[in-house]
């Protein structure tokens, strides 16, 4: 009874980590020394992570000693259905290091998503930190990147198809703890033709246990900034 019950949990896991993994772009790329005297950016992004993705995304530039941008993101793997698979994020980044040309950002940011597949339907929670280190200009920038990003609570509510074909008896619910981490790194770059910027990012995807390997084990994004 015991291994008929462990099996099919396996594979809930399973199902739920590969899908929580979906989507996991972080780190918004900001020319900051391009922001000075701009509050509002609109970012418009596509790329490929675990999945051919876009998004869009709005930040706020706050009068603070140090400068913070509040931001919030939508972004949606390709596919017919809208609202099938999506995430959305929002938070903020400060820029900690402020010299010249050489600047520093960190960022956090809390993520709600949803993933569906023929088995199950996923609603997660989670968390994201990123921070950013590079050299900006005015008509260009070149930065250093890492982030994590973490589903702490999930939600799973398991389709007939899974509960009539795999167990039957298979509980509908929250589950914790955590599901599931990814840990990103790479860099990322820009061209400005003010108030326009085109950017571009790319690195390496790993799972936080260091072991399991990601389906794509890479991202790659490309982005447009319009700031006012």
């Amino acid at each position: 009874m015991k291994n008929n019950y462990m099996k099919p949990l396996r594979k809930a896991l399973l199902v739920a980590f590969y899908f929580i993994s979906i989507s996991t772009n972080f780190s918004q790329t900001l020319n900051w020394h391009n922001l000075e005297n701009r509050k509002h950016v609109l970012h418009g992004e596509f790329g490929l992570d675990f999945s051919v993705s876009y998004g869009l995304g709005y930040s706020r530039q706050l009068k603070t000693k140090i400068p913070f941008v509040l931001n919030g993101f939508f972004y949606k793997p390709a596919g017919e259905i809208v609202f099938d698979d999506f995430k959305t994020k929002i938070g903020g980044q400060a820029l900690w290091l402020n010299q010249q040309s050489w600047k520093g950002s960190v960022g956090i940011h809390g993520i709600y998503r949803k993933n569906t597949n023929d088995f199950v339907t996923l609603q997660n929670f989670g968390s994201e930190t990123s921070a950013t280190f590079g050299y900006y200009k005015n008509g260009w920038f070149l930065a250093g990147e890492v982030g994590f990003d973490k589903a702490i609570v999930t939600h799973f509510n398991h389709s007939n198809e899974y509960k009539e074909g795999v167990y039957e008896n298979v509980k509908d619910g929250w589950y914790e703890p955590a599901t599931g981490g990814n840990l990103q790194y790479g860099f990322q770059a820009g061209i400005s033709f003010q108030p326009i910027d085109f950017t571009i990012k790319i690195g390496k995807v790993i799972s936080q246990d260091f072991k399991t390997k990601p389906t794509l084990p890479f991202y790659l994004g490309l982005g447009l900034n319009c700031s006012l």
